[in-house]
């Protein structure tokens, strides 16, 4: 019985002598996969960490970004409702100014009649006496819109008011509904300016302000009458056209100088 544990024992002892070496590096092994592992984690937990710090500066870009989209929008809204009330108020004063001015013109042209007055209009509309020596040689009449508002120009630059009005009052009444329409009735405004008959150029100034709010004169249109105004001593509608140019119309070079006239 002896020998037999004896037996066992030494084959026992063998085994291990064997295997204890293979189990000790089986271990050592394992615990180099658990630190690998464990390094592993801990990147992915600090790349994880990295990605939602990345996420909350990301979503806290796109909501500042969104924010400033809607006070953007806001101030549109704003700057739209105030220009919308601002063309209101100026097409309700330009409608009442045009109808004075209508009522003003009739009643002079009835008091040219009582006085037995040639019109100013159809005085202007007359066509010049050419001399004697000038009369076999008549220029053939201007029949375009565009050469009508040329001709006219060219003489508002020389001086020649009376002269300019009649080529933008011959383009106006051949074509209505003439692109440049609105140009003309700038232009003879401006020819009455030119003349420092400012009462007559407010009046004209009003009727491409109050008829034509599209046009591309009439921030100079409004910014001329304010001019007007000023010449005559009437300081409280200069500023409020000056006023005008520059709410209605901020990026016009007339808002600019409207401005300067304002400080």
């Amino acid at each position: 019985m002896r020998n037999l544990f004896h037996f066992y024992g030494m084959k026992i002892r063998s085994a291990l002598l064997i295997l204890g070496p293979a189990l000790l590096l089986n271990a050592c092994a394992s615990k180099s996969d658990l630190v690998v592992v464990s390094d592993d984690v801990k990147k992915l937990r600090n790349e994880s960490e990295s990605v939602k710090s990345q996420s909350a500066a990301s979503y806290s870009d796109v909501q500042q970004l969104r924010d400033e989209v809607a006070q953007l929008k806001g101030i549109l809204e704003e700057s739209r409702y105030k220009n919308q009330q601002t063309f209101g108020r100026l097409g309700l004063e330009d409608s009442l100014l045009v109808q004075k001015m209508d009522n003003i013109d009739t009643r002079l042209s009835r008091l040219e009649q009582q006085l037995g007055v040639p019109s100013q209009k159809s005085s202007a509309m007359k066509p010049a006496t050419l001399p004697a020596a000038s009369q076999g040689a008549v220029k053939a009449p201007v029949s375009s819109d565009s050469a009508l508002l040329n001709d006219g120009v060219q003489k508002l630059g020389k001086g020649s008011y009376a002269s300019a009005r009649e080529s933008f009052t011959a383009l106006m009444q051949a074509y209505p509904k003439s692109e440049l329409f609105d140009d003309a009735q700038f232009y003879l405004a401006e020819s009455y300016f030119s003349e420092k008959w400012y009462e007559k150029a407010v009046l004209e100034y009003q009727t491409l302000i109050a008829k034509y709010t599209k046009s591309n004169k009439r921030p100079a249109a409004l910014y001329k009458q304010g001019l007007a105004f000023e010449k005559l001593g009437d300081t409280v509608n200069a500023k409020a056209r000056f006023r005008d140019v520059i709410s209605v119309y901020p990026s016009s070079p007339e808002a600019a100088q409207a401005k300067k006239k304002l400080q």
